[in-house]
């Protein structure tokens, strides 16, 4: 059965690819919708909606949902969030917040970067060696995730020619070797998607630990189909991936016509077979290893890191929000992680009561001119001695020299 995250998630994945754009990255949206779910239980009317929507379900439900996901670990994809804050800033409101959030989230000050780094590398087994955002005495409140994984394939692949990518393919001319699916282990199909129409699909599978595991999808569409769409699609068609079942809008091969096309090549031949009707379908595929390793800026206030700030510390306060992610797929397996962080940093001093005191020196006074000598420890001896002292009783007009213009300095 499909979890209900599904849907909310790729919603989010739209918006996030959407707003990154159509360079090659990588990113986890689920790494930044885990905050925000976590945040919004401490949301109130209209900024409470705008979660809401932002999240693709009730607030409550995505509290609930995220710490069901935290608080029972996948054993393939390692999790860990943290919220902490400045000593001294913290309100009886974040205190409820925080008490609500799940038993495995770290909650305590803030620490310096070195700590944070050491955080980070933690908890995305070694794969982001940094944080994403860099701390200062102006960071009030932060929350951060991570989540990362390191498979191997179930069966690896073989390597072939880059010449099997097509030769409409320019990565062909670029590459020398690419990955191949082995005889079994791999699966391939040809789906019928809402988003960017027919597109080929490939699925491999991790070794599966404690009766879980991972599957990596990927999808190609045509070249002409916007990016974001594509990535819809394979959102799509990997609702029912985890399953084992059979592929959401899976085409039959007998449905589409013969021969080359820019997603694939299909090709009849006479054999024995045991397929009902004796009609028998095989999908193999052809693809490039690859790797990726981003940054993105979360502030956009369609992600909902700026509504998480308001929630969490009112108006008045500024936002940093980053993920930074990477991936590298292969022959033998795949491994990925992203950190993703939000800082509210102070914009505005906290209200309080100030006093200006204007000075006025109008009638006699004393002056004592005090001589300076060296600087720092290495002092002389004329240094705090009272060279000049008066009493002023007799004021006068500025002179002349004093409303020209300052001498320049010789």
């Amino acid at each position: 059965m499909t979890t209900t995250l599904h849907a909310p998630l790729a919603r989010y994945a739209a918006r996030l690819h959407a707003d990154i754009g159509d360079r090659h990255h990588v990113a986890s949206p689920l790494g930044a919708w885990l905050l925000l779910a976590l945040a919004g239980p401490a949301a109130t009317g209209p900024v409470r909606a705008e979660l809401a929507e932002i999240l693709g379900m009730d607030v409550d439900s995505a509290a609930a949902a995220a710490t069901a996901l935290l608080d029972r670990p996948h054993p393939l994809v390692p999790s860990a969030t943290a919220v902490w804050h400045r000593p001294g800033y913290d309100t009886e409101n974040l205190a409820e917040w925080r008490a609500g959030l799940p038993q495995r989230t770290t909650t305590g000050p803030l620490p310096d970067q070195a700590a944070l780094d050491a955080w980070a590398r933690e908890h995305t087994l070694g794969l982001i060696e940094r944080f994403p955002l860099t701390v200062s005495p102006k960071v009030l409140l932060a929350l951060a995730s991570a989540l990362a994984t390191r498979i191997s394939w179930a069966e690896p692949f073989d390597l072939a020619p880059a010449a099997g990518l097509g030769a409409g393919s320019t990565w062909a001319g670029r590459l020398d070797r690419v990955l191949r699916t082995p005889g079994r282990g791999h699966r391939g199909w040809i789906a019928s998607t809402s988003s960017a129409g027919d597109v080929a699909v490939h699925a491999a599978e991790a070794v599966d630990r404690d009766g879980a595991g991972l599957v990596v999808v990927s999808v190609v569409g045509d070249p002409a189909v916007a990016p974001v769409d594509v990535l819809s699609a394979a959102h799509e068609v990997s609702s029912t991936a985890a399953d084992g079942g059979e592929p959401a809008g899976r085409r039959s091969l007998f449905d589409l016509p013969l021969g080359d096309g820019p997603l694939w090549s299909l090709r009849e031949e006479r054999v024995r077979t045991r397929a009902r009707g004796g009609r028998e379908e095989r999908h193999t595929a052809v693809l490039p290893c690859w790797s990726a390793r981003n940054q993105h800026d979360l502030t956009a206030p369609g992600l909902g890191f700026s509504a998480v700030i308001r929630a969490l510390t009112g108006e008045g306060t500024q936002l940093e929000a980053r993920q930074a992610a990477m991936a590298r797929y292969g022959r033998y397996g795949f491994e990925a992680a992203a950190v993703t962080a939000a800082f509210a940093l102070v914009s505005l001093e906290p209200e309080g009561v100030a006093r200006t005191a204007e000075l006025r020196f109008g009638h006699p006074y004393a002056v004592v001119a005090v001589a300076t000598d060296g600087r720092g420890d290495d002092r002389g001896p004329w240094h705090g001695v009272p060279v000049f002292s008066a009493w002023v009783a007799e004021p006068e007009e500025p002179a002349a020299t004093d409303l020209a213009h300052p001498p320049e300095a010789g």
